[in-house]
């Protein structure tokens, strides 16, 4: 089976590795008996399927769930059934992955318009004469 993240972008099912944990936290007698817990393994580093550019983007992200060998690891234990939480772990990992194939914006450097320049030196102005009205001497005419 494959999955579909971009377009372009398409991981086959034997790229992911999952394995069962018990969850912790309240949950009665089934957090004793039952490995709901999901650990999904995805090795970014080496990958096919991932073009250079969203491959470098991962790696370089400073993401705590990296570890050194380039292996993108996510733990779901958010839902109370295992068919749950591995879609969770594998709706987070193509998340993570779309969010690398965005290429941000160029910004477009502008300028301030001229009646923006004469409202901000008219307010500072204004501000001075207030403060300089401030001094406490009393004139007398």
């Amino acid at each position: 089976m494959t999955n579909k993240i971009t377009n372009s972008i398409i991981l086959p099912d034997h790229e992911l590795q999952e394995s069962f944990v018990r969850s912790g936290g309240a949950g009665g007698q089934n957090v004793n008996k039952l490995a709901t817990a999901v650990q999904l393994r995805f090795d970014v580093q080496k990958s096919p399927n991932l073009p250079q550019y969203v491959r470098d983007k991962i790696l370089t992200s400073g993401d705590t769930r990296l570890t050194k060998d380039g292996i993108l690891v996510i733990f779901a234990d958010r839902h109370r059934t295992q068919t749950m939480n591995r879609a969770d772990a594998r709706k987070r990992l193509f998340e993570i992955i779309r969010q690398a194939t965005l290429i941000p914006k160029r910004r477009v450097a502008t300028k301030p318009s001229r009646g923006a320049k004469k409202r901000r030196l008219d307010s500072k102005t204004k501000r001075a004469t207030i403060k300089k009205n401030r001094n406490g001497k009393i004139e007398f005419d």
